[in-house]
């Protein structure tokens, strides 16, 4: 059995992912910084598969080396990682955007990925094999009014993904990315700052991809036969044109 880990796993996309691979027997390494829900979900998947949590913060440098280290040897032969933890703060101009919010977003969208990368690759090349699934964003292919960092973050993880598969090629590591459109998931109440109101009005008016849409898509691309890499995909709700045309009367 193949074992996949999935940072940001405590809800949304990553969740949902962990739920569905456990459907195709993969073992799963979930990682996120709220043990509570990682033991809940724990419980659920343990009567399928093997699962192992580790709780820490994608932007903590040192503890993603050391809870990664620490995995068990029946643990420690990663073949899928999937980089799915996240995040977007506010939406204002460049002019008026908030510091600390510029800090969390390239802190975890980028560093945070490279971190867990670096500290998982070593592991896939002394394997001959491997595959890593990044979470990007359209915000990765496009830049929208107001999305200036968030957009700049996510167009970083759309060039470190090009740059792995490069750099990864001559190893048999397969490198893929998804850039998801509208998702209904926690991310406009993180972006919005719990403004529930406000993040429920980014949903109305049409049908949102789910965190399930997503995870259906991602399962497919590891179960791919080992020839076949999906390098690249951008799946938006039908509703959904680019970053800023939504039909919001299509349900």
């Amino acid at each position: 059995m193949k074992t996949a880990l999935i940072t940001g796993a405590t809800s949304g996309i990553g969740k949902s992912t962990a739920i569905e691979l456990a459907k195709h027997n993969i073992n799963l390494i979930l990682c996120g910084r709220r043990q509570d829900r990682l033991d809940v979900l724990q419980n659920e998947l343990s009567k399928t598969v093997k699962v192992h949590t580790l709780s820490f913060d994608v932007r903590e440098k040192e503890e993603v080396f050391k809870k990664i280290d620490s995995l068990p040897p029946h643990f420690s032969n990663i073949d899928i990682l999937i980089n799915n933890a996240g995040n977007a703060h506010g939406l204002d101009p460049i002019q008026t955007g908030n510091l600390d919010d510029w800090d969390a977003m390239i802190d975890i969208n980028v560093k945070g990925l490279l971190y867990v990368s670096k500290a998982i690759i070593p592991k896939m090349i002394a394997h001959g094999s491997g595959h890593i699934i990044n979470i990007g964003s359209i915000a990765g292919k496009e830049v929208y009014p107001n999305g200036n960092v968030y957009c700049a973050s996510k167009h970083a993880v759309d060039a470190i993904n090009k740059g792995m598969r490069i750099d990864l090629n001559p190893y048999g590591i397969r490198v893929s990315a998804i850039h998801p459109g509208l998702v209904e998931t926690e991310f406009s109440n993180v972006r919005f700052k719990n403004d529930d109101e406000r993040a429920d009005n980014v949903y109305k008016g049409f049908d949102p991809l789910t965190p399930e849409d997503i995870a259906d898509i991602i399962a497919f691309v590891v179960t791919r036969p080992y020839h076949v890499n999906i390098g690249d995909l951008v799946v938006f709700p039908t509703a959904q044109a680019n970053s800023t045309i939504v039909n919001k009367n299509f349900v």
